[in-house]
């Protein structure tokens, strides 16, 4: 039984840091191995620091040449695959950043999308709230995911014991970096 990921964007808030160097790349790019990704796939880093979507591709690719497990690195695929890895720089409290997102994720063609917060917890409500005012919790056609990482060494549940889904109408995870899942 195959079971394959549905077409979307994944955003990567916090795309710079270790987890997604060692962790989020390889496993994307694990997927496409398996020809378990769509090619239209989409993946949208952030970060603060300024580099273009060719620099990012980079970085990465040493990533998944370093961390990747199980899978060989095959130049092809990976020329394939990165094709569909962008960037987008900014800081996560600027209403600017969350425009040109929406410009990159237009630009994709994708109309779900799943944004993944690999930050601090104190940047959850700030991007949660920012996603909001700038529309990108919802969309038309097509859905609106959002994942919290969870580090370890803090309270599971980082929004209260009374929050509400971050985005109205998706679904929202807690994800702690020893595969352990949880819906908040």
């Amino acid at each position: 039984f195959e079971r394959r990921v549905p077409e979307c964007a994944i955003v990567i808030f916090g795309a710079n840091g270790d987890l997604t160097k060692r962790k989020l790349l390889p496993a994307l790019y694990r997927l496409a191995h398996d020809r378990q990704l769509p090619e239209s796939f989409a993946i949208i880093g952030n970060s603060r620091t300024q580099m273009s979507d060719d620099a990012f591709r980079e970085r990465m690719c040493d990533s998944v040449k370093q961390f990747s497990e199980d899978t060989e690195f095959d130049p092809a695929l990976w020329d394939r695959f990165s094709r569909n890895i962008h960037y987008t720089a900014g800081d996560m409290n600027d209403p600017a950043l969350y425009a040109a997102l929406a410009k990159t994720i237009e630009a994709t063609g994708q109309r779900n999308v799943l944004f993944y917060l690999s930050t601090q917890p104190s940047y959850y409500e700030i991007v949660v709230d920012q996603l909001a005012k700038a529309g990108l919790n919802r969309a038309e056609q097509g859905w609106r995911r959002i994942i919290v990482e969870k580090p370890f060494g803090h309270d599971l549940d980082p929004m209260g014991t009374d929050a509400q889904p971050p985005l109205p109408g998706a679904a929202a995870h807690a994800h702690g970096v020893d595969g352990d899942a949880r819906a908040t």
